[in-house]
């Protein structure tokens, strides 16, 4: 894929700019910039090869191909995907519980993004997998994944998440913060806690339905340590329903009953030319939103 960066014609360009510092205002990362440098076909200036230290003029156009890409995981046919949202730049994949994100120690294989590695060799793409954000093997939801090297970084800059999560116990209907550090609890690699040594933390949350020894929260992490949601409502003594680690009890679902259940994000503008896309300059954000259902599971809590 060719992108494609008109330089603006504006008094602060008159003299010409730097092509590094062209980049920079065009959200290209250093890390990709090196990548074009060193292992792909180098920069363009209205066609002519331009380095970082030289200069650009109003009215060029500043072009380059993404790299090629070293190969990614393993490929598993057999793990199928959800596919909430699909552009150029930006893909949310919609992940069932029980489904790591990634290969990890204790999952070598069997994950999200070997699923994804095959989904992408059968249409003759790139098998390289860029979460945006990853979420908790046993919690359901929207991933958000960059497609390409370009994409990575922008989509990084600005995400906003909401999480739909099953409490214990009937917590008042309406708005609610919990603003409270969370650090490593002694006792566990991976567990969490409250405690004055932590990072601050804050989740903003909405009780939408009380019953049945339970309560519904939409809950948006401002902060995002690990584990906030879970160990929030577990500091509060309302751990999530199946949510062992924090207190939770398994009677009536055997997982955490948490779920993402919508992400906004924002994808770079561009026309799309031939063999890639064209951007206005400065570079536009144009906004995208993706949705979830509650999953059965935590649907049947209420039922």
């Amino acid at each position: 894929m060719w992108l494609y960066f008109p330089v603006p014609v504006t008094p602060a360009a008159e003299g010409g700019v730097l092509l590094r510092t062209f980049l920079r205002q065009c959200g290209v990362s250093t890390d990709l910039a090196r990548g074009v440098k060193f292992q792909g076909g180098g920069f363009f200036a209205d066609g002519a090869p331009v380095l970082a230290n030289q200069r650009v003029y109003p009215g060029q156009v500043v072009s380059f191909e993404l790299p090629p890409e070293a190969g990614g995981v393993a490929p598993q046919p057999e793990i199928p995907l959800r596919v909430a949202h699909e552009d150029p730049f930006a893909l949310v994949l919609d992940k069932p519980a029980g489904l790591a994100v990634h290969p990890t120690l204790n999952y070598p294989g069997g994950t999200l993004a070997n699923g994804y590695a095959a989904w992408r060799a059968a249409r003759g793409q790139s098998p390289v997998f860029r979460p945006v954000n990853r979420i908790d093997k046993d919690t359901s939801g929207l991933v958000l994944a960059a497609q390409n090297t370009y994409a990575a970084p922008l989509l990084a800059q600005h995400v906003q998440k909401l999480y739909l999560a099953v409490a214990e116990g009937e917590l008042p209907l309406g708005p609610g913060v919990i603003d409270a550090p969370i650090g490593r609890r002694g006792d566990s690699i991976i567990g969490r806690c409250v405690t004055p040594e932590g990072k601050p933390s804050r989740t903003e949350y909405t009780i939408l339905k009380a019953e049945r020894g339970l309560s519904l929260a939409a809950c948006v992490p401002v902060t995002g340590r690990t584990h906030q949601i879970r160990v929030h409502f577990s500091s509060i003594g309302h751990p999530l329903a199946g949510d062992e680690l924090y207190g939770g009890s398994r009677e009536r679902i055997g997982r955490q009953a948490l779920h993402c259940a919508k992400q906004t994000f924002f994808v770079p503008a561009g026309q799309k030319v031939e063999d890639g896309f064209r951007f206005e300059t400065p570079l536009r954000l144009e906004p995208v939103t993706v949705e979830s259902h509650l999953p059965e599971d935590m649907q049947a809590l209420f039922s």
